[in-house]
């Protein structure tokens, strides 16, 4: 493994803005006129108000993906209870693919999850996110239908989770 996995410093949140944003909209899952775009950018705000991750190059310290940490029950939690840790915005960089990145900050997800003393997790996917539905099933995720739920008309969202 050439990364480290750690919380965001100030020098790595236009890095990981870009990153969500590329994932997102360069994926085609979101709408680059979407509003949600801001959301994914503002990287700042999330290491604000919730826990933001990084993925770090060892060898120079590029940010090569990101994921937003956040308990249930707080302002960034879409489907996760308060005793549950959530999932948002899981990003890798298009060049840093197939290194294990995403796997990596899945995995600081669960292990946070742990140290907070929560009973589990449990976070959204769109259903065409075949690639990290894969990593989450490799980490020992399950798919859990009866908690499927749709923040607005036409967005179906599917959850994933993991009981301690």
């Amino acid at each position: 493994m050439d990364y480290l996995i750690r919380h965001a410093l100030p020098r790595d949140l236009e890095d990981a803005g870009r990153i969500t944003v590329e994932a997102f909209v360069g994926d085609g899952y979101t709408k680059p006129t979407s509003g949600y775009v801001e959301l994914l950018r503002d990287a700042g705000r999330r290491s604000r108000e919730a826990e933001l991750l990084v993925a770090t190059d060892t060898a120079d310290e590029q940010v090569l993906g990101c994921v937003t940490f956040a308990v249930g029950g707080t302002e960034w939690a879409d489907i996760a209870t308060p005793q549950e840790g959530e999932i948002r915005m899981l990003a890798t960089a298009a060049a840093s693919r197939g290194r294990g990145v995403g796997e990596a900050l899945v995995r600081a997800c669960v292990a946070r999850t742990r140290e907070l003393g929560l009973t589990g997790m449990a976070f959204s996917t769109r259903p065409e996110m075949t690639a990290a539905h894969r990593v989450y099933e490799r980490v020992g995720f399950r798919r859990t239908p009866e908690r499927d739920w749709a923040p607005y008309p036409g967005m179906d969202l599917m959850v994933y989770t993991m009981a301690f």
